[in-house]
């Protein structure tokens, strides 16, 4: 079986994601001993042997809402969002002039990839709805690396998963280089998913469990504040863009 957990699983706060993934595995009473790491997503998503895994909402709705099931989605309490909710912020250096997003028309934007909503489909919904067009698109590979390459130089603009904002703003000080100029409106919330035939009901009560039994420093760390049922048709309005 596989248990992955990568979403939000940067380096410093790991011990806290695998004493949640020992407080889930403990109340299912079975499980894999140790969270995966080093699996491609894709794989780990459409694998028969994924015991609980957790994806974004753009390959959820393109790729994998008919493939496997959904357990519930995780509220992480993030200001300005319903309940399951997540946006993305715009986020520019701090030294830029300029304060709102109209005012980076042809700059550089990264992303960190493109079946992201937090740092693709949410971004760019809002930037092409204002006629915002960039000189270059350029993937990262991962939300940090977007925020160095703005802090750097390399790029000037980029969609940040809000909650991902709130852990580097956390733990890495390259985000002291940045400012927020926008957010996207919200949209669903990264949704637990588990492969067909596996038993979604055990699996949603262990986790809310676990989230109860979390002391008030791992809850803290991992922003966790409970599960919340999202319908698939939820998920399946977002848009999705073409590049500009």
């Amino acid at each position: 079986m596989i248990a992955m957990l990568g979403m939000y699983d940067m380096p410093a706060i790991q011990p806290a994601v695998n004493r949640y993934w020992d407080a889930i595995r403990s109340r299912l009473g079975y499980g894999p001993e140790t969270l995966t790491r080093d699996m491609d997503y894709f794989e780990m998503w459409l694998s028969p042997e994924l015991l609980l895994g957790q994806t974004c909402g753009l390959p959820y709705r393109s790729r994998l809402h008919d493939k496997v099931q959904k357990i519930a989605t995780p509220d992480y309490g993030l200001p300005g969002c319903p309940p399951g909710h997540y946006k993305s912020y715009i986020v520019v250096r701090a030294d830029e002039a300029g304060e709102k997003t109209e005012d980076f028309e042809g700059a550089r934007f990264v992303f960190n990839e493109s079946v992201s909503q937090s740092g693709w489909a949410g971004p760019l919904t809002l930037l092409n709805g204002k006629g915002v067009r960039f000189s270059s698109y350029e993937g990262t590979g991962a939300h940090v690396n977007s925020v160095h390459a703005i802090a750097e130089g390399r790029a000037d603009i980029a969609g940040i998963d809000a909650l991902t904002w709130a852990l580097l703003s956390a733990h890495d000080p390259a985000t002291a280089a940045l400012k927020i100029i926008d957010e996207t409106p919200p949209t669903p919330g990264l949704p637990y998913i588990t492969a067909p035939g596996n038993d979604v009901a055990a699996l949603h009560a262990a986790i809310e469990g676990a989230i109860e039994s979390l002391s008030d420093e791992d809850r803290a760390t991992l922003h966790l504040k409970g599960l919340i049922q999202i319908d698939t048709a939820t998920y399946l309005d977002v848009p999705t863009p073409e590049r500009a």
